[in-house]
């Protein structure tokens, strides 16, 4: 006993020494990973499971999950008993949070101290204002998250058991349907999404309030409460630009699916579905309450820049971000105008700031573009579907034209690695495989470049 202690204790002695070594962003990566690997290792035992499901298809669930994507290749319901469903739900809540939030809070809860490491890892996973202490984020991201799940599962109890479903099962669909939908994750135990629910106001408002309050942003909350508790006179200006972007997008999308879907032309719940499926684009939380599949081809169009744009910093949802898409835009105008200042509403944005929004919507365009480019070689879909798919699994949305499960184990294994990528970003993916901790200084000669 005391020699498998001994193994146990050098395994995790290295195993501390390894996350030293490391940069925050290569510790990310190695977090995700080894959580997708735990979990795809306990979706593999067949106790799990209702019926056989194929190593690849588990570990495909195990990254949509832990990546908060909502992406699936097997019915969730008809292919794993309760315990695999809560063995995903776990890996939601811990992807939609954030693992390091976790163990920061743990750390808070027990000691009331954060090491050094913690905070550099932390700051690597949320990109947030020097307005916001760290202590109070983490603390305010557990009680939100809390509070909120907490709420949705009973306003999804009531919901559920006014439709007829019986009590018990009402009570485990409620739990997790109000985690996936929070942590906008888009995993559901009905085989059809939501589109049963298609005309239930309820429903839709339920998972529409949970939603926008998860892909908001951490970064919001914090702001808002410290704003009801005056620890600061004035919302910050990420939070202005979150809020105003997300409105006049969720707006856009909102009328164009309306006015122009013929989908939704002659239903009884136009609004409501109008409304909808541009707000599971806009927060990439991925449920559907008509098929996705037979949209038009520009709604098609305009979901995907929905899934590519996504909402805010440090929340649930996935996507470029609209921060970065502001910052890209301020950029442009400033250019346009002969300014000197990068400034968005009389605001002069760091240059620090848009070095990062650069860099990341280089890379995010890049590797849509590239994946997108690999899929055409791999499955024999339309351009437009693989698109879409691509769009879908790096934004972690969810959403699917219907190619999914007939991706081939290529597909599946590409769609594996951009929605992995997605969860953990594509900028702090790139500083992981790429950054050395030894920098060396380099002879650099300046020169000219027409642009």
């Amino acid at each position: 006993m005391s020699q498998k202690r001994t193994i146990f204790t050098k395994i995790l002695s290295w195993y501390k020494r390894f996350q030293i070594s490391n940069s925050p962003q290569m510790n990310l990566v190695w977090g995700f990973f080894l959580y997708t690997l735990v979990g795809f290792l306990l979706l593999c035992i067949p106790l799990f499971h209702k019926n056989s499901v194929g190593a690849l298809d588990n570990l495909f669930i195990s990254t949509s999950a832990i990546s908060t994507t909502g992406l699936v290749t097997v019915d969730i319901y008809e292919s794993y008993n309760f315990f695999g469903q809560f063995i995903i739900m776990t890996l939601i809540q811990i992807g939609g949070i954030g693992y390091m939030t976790l163990t920061t809070y743990y750390l808070l809860f027990t000691t009331q101290k954060i090491t050094r490491w913690h905070n550099n890892i932390i700051d690597a996973e949320f990109t947030m204002p020097k307005t916001i202490k760290i202590k109070d984020f983490i603390k305010s991201v557990i009680v939100f998250t809390l509070a909120m799940e907490i709420i949705g599962t009973i306003c999804f109890y009531i919901a559920f058991t006014n439709t007829g479903m019986e009590s018990l099962k009402a009570v485990w669909f409620s739990i997790f349907h109000s985690v996936s939908t929070f942590c906008t994750a888009g995993f559901g135990l009905f085989s059809d999404s939501f589109e049963s629910y298609s005309d239930n106001t309820f429903i839709n408002t339920i998972i529409s309030v949970l939603a926008i309050a998860g892909s908001l942003g951490f970064i919001v909350i914090t702001d808002i409460w410290y704003r009801i508790r005056r620890k600061s006179k004035k919302i910050s200006f990420t939070t202005k630009i979150v809020i105003y972007g997300f409105i006049l997008l969720l707006f856009i999308g909102t009328a164009l699916v309306y006015f122009t879907e013929p989908i939704v032309q002659n239903s009884d719940a136009r609004f409501t579905e109008s409304f909808f499926q541009a707000m599971t684009a806009m927060t990439t939380v991925g449920f559907n309450t008509i098929s996705t599949g037979n949209l038009s081809m520009p709604i098609l169009t305009f979901v995907v820049f929905l899934m590519y744009i996504g909402a805010s910093p440090s929340g649930t949802a996935g996507g470029l971000k609209i921060t970065t898409l502001t910052a890209m835009l301020s950029v442009l105008k400033s250019r346009l105008f002969g300014q000197k200042r990068i400034s968005f509403l009389n605001r002069t944005i760091p240059f620090e700031r848009l070095y990062v929004a650069t860099s990341t919507f280089i890379l995010y365009t890049i590797t849509i573009f590239f994946f997108t480019f690999l899929l055409t070689y791999s499955e024999p879909f339309e351009f437009e579907k693989i698109l879409f798919e691509v769009a879908s699994s790096l934004g972690t949305v969810g959403l699917s034209t219907g190619i999914t499960g007939e991706l081939s184990a290529v597909g599946k294994f590409l769609v594996i690695i951009l929605m992995f990528v997605g969860r953990v970003g594509v900028l702090t993916f790139g500083f992981a495989l790429l950054e050395r901790k030894t920098k060396t200084e380099m002879n650099i000669v300046e020169d000219d470049l027409a642009t």
